[in-house]
């Protein structure tokens, strides 16, 4: 009971002082008590105030709108001069960033403006040019991935560092594949890159030919290793691609992009226009890229060479290179010559389809439309504008 009345003493005191506070705000000052008793109750759970002085610098130095300023300064709350901000900014210009580039990464990573130059930068800039990575490339590499300049110096980038370097042989290559994939140096844990590595080489996989497939597919490395192995199994179980084919590596890409219910419908789509089982497997050994294509473009292409021209699935398995073609481009407008042609009763070249469409788009011309200039005048000017290479 004693508690109960201090408690309530102490409660009455509180709204006591809390009036007294009212009083002096209304009648002392004018405030509008209803105005303070939002800030009073609501204060602790508000959204920073953006730093006004920051925001006229983005708007003015690097372009930003007052709303993208007044968003991206409300994330730097602890600054409190623009002394920071400039050093980083000329840095930045002095390293080849030009403004659209500064602006992007100053969104994507604002406490980039409180880092310091001298110790967390410039360091982490020259690790980078120690590499081999300069100019518009070293550029190119920290503005799509900003996040590289939060990781720590000696804790994360130089270790990724070393083990791109020790997977891809040389600083060459390790540019070449940070170029592709610059969140390398972002990624989270290096184990995964370690496991995934040694899963590989436990496969039976030769390092070069992990080198390849790094170089080629980065993202391969920042996959859950239970989901590598599971890939490696259906490329050699299910598909019957050998470790030692020198498509096994485009084999793993196609697969490691898709789905396998995206995988298991575009398989469904050959199959529906007669498509075996072996057709498939030697399709998908000899090309994987086939299977890549779109479900739209698979159609398309299957309707064209097997509904329109009348090509066995046999055929096509043997010429997948049809499959590489670009249907607008180059298929259809030199079916479209040799139709015409055909239809006028003129004598042509008596060349393989396959032919017809592998030769350059000059030797095309010279072989089926300069010769029926006179004859078929206004097939000349059109063709030279859609036949490409």
């Amino acid at each position: 009971m004693q508690a109960y009345s201090t408690g309530r003493l102490q409660l009455n005191d509180m709204l006591n002082r809390f009036r007294g506070t009212r009083t002096c705000i209304l009648h002392g000052n004018g405030f509008d008590f209803y105005s303070f008793r939002s800030q009073f109750l609501y204060s602790t759970t508000s959204t920073p105030a953006p730093t006004h002085f920051l925001v006229k610098y983005l708007v003015d130095s690097l372009g930003f709108s007052n709303e993208e300023a007044a968003s991206t300064s409300s994330k730097v709350i602890s600054l409190k001069s623009l002394k920071n901000p400039h050093l980083v900014i000329n840095f930045l210009k002095q390293n080849g960033f030009d403004n659209t580039q500064m602006k992007k990464l100053v969104s994507r990573a604002p406490k980039l403006l409180i880092r310091d130059v001298s110790k967390t930068l410039k360091p982490k800039f020259q690790c980078l040019m120690d590499l081999g990575l300069s100019g518009s490339d070293l550029v190119n590499v920290i503005a799509k991935d900003a996040n590289i300049i939060d990781r720590g110096l000696d804790t994360h980038l130089r270790p990724t560092i070393d083990c791109l370097r020790r997977t891809l042989g040389s600083d060459e290559n390790v540019v070449k594949a940070l170029k592709r994939g610059p969140w390398l140096l972002t990624f989270g844990p290096q184990r995964t890159m370690e496991a995934n590595l040694l899963l590989l080489r436990n496969y039976g996989v030769p390092d070069e030919k992990i080198r390849k497939l790094v170089l080629l597919y980065p993202n391969y490395l920042t996959q859950k290793p239970e989901r590598i192995k599971d890939l490696l199994h259906r490329l050699e179980n299910d598909f019957q691609v050998p470790r030692d084919s020198p498509f096994f590596h485009y084999g793993f890409q196609v697969l490691s992009s898709q789905k396998k219910s995206a995988l298991d419908r575009k398989i469904g789509i050959f199959k529906s226009f007669g498509w075996s089982d072996d057709d498939i497997l030697q399709m998908f050994q000899k090309l994987p890229y086939c299977i890549g294509l779109s479900e739209v473009r698979i159609q398309e292409k299957l309707n064209l060479f097997m509904k329109e021209l009348g090509l066995g699935p046999a055929y096509l398995v043997s010429h997948l290179g049809f499959f590489i073609y670009s249907l607008e481009k180059r298929v259809v407008p030199r079916v479209q010559v040799l139709k015409i042609l055909d239809e006028k009763k003129l004598e042509r070249r008596n060349l393989a389809l396959s032919s017809v469409l592998s030769i350059s788009e000059s030797k095309f011309i010279q072989l089926f439309v300069l010769p029926y200039k006179a004859e078929i005048p206004d097939l000349y000017e059109p063709l030279l504008k859609i036949v490409a290479p």
